[in-house]
This record gives structure tokens, sequence and C-alpha cells, in this order.
């Protein structure tokens, strides 16, 4: 996975449900399979952005605190 292309997402400084809608919108353009790793300083993304996978039936294949925020890399969905 660590060289697999990704794109970035920088959600920082948004508040829910911001990052779940525009990770939804900007998933929707994505090939399946492709990986997209989200930054968000919101601290209700670690309740939401799992959810949200799991809902949609993407694979949350990473979650990691960063400073001031947290880091998701999710994969879409075949």
């Amino acid at each position: 996975m660590p060289d697999e292309p990704r794109i970035v997402y920088d959600l920082r400084g948004l508040k829910c449900p911001l990052p779940v809608l525009k990770t939804r919108k900007r998933m929707q353009a994505l090939a399946p399979g492709s990986l997209i790793e989200i930054e968000t300083t919101d601290p209700l993304a670690v309740i939401d952005i799992p959810h949200f996978c799991n809902e949609d039936g993407h694979r949350l294949e990473e979650a990691a605190p960063t400073e001031g925020g947290h880091r998701f890399v999710i994969r879409k969905k075949a």
C-alpha cells in the first residue's frame, strides 16, 4: 500500500458533517479500488469516517492521529 498512488484530500478546518459529505462526493469520481487519503481536524471524524466507510462499503485502510487531527486512508469499494 505505501507505493500505491492516492489522492490526498485536505479537509482540515471543516466541522461535522462536511468532512464526510465532501469525501463522499469526491469518491464518486474515483475508480473502484482507488485510494484516497483524508486529512481532517474535526474531532468527530474518528467516529464519522469509519461509519461512512461501513455504510457505503468502502474499506478503511488506515486511521492515524496527526498533529492537530487525523489521517484516514480509504479504498473505494470494488
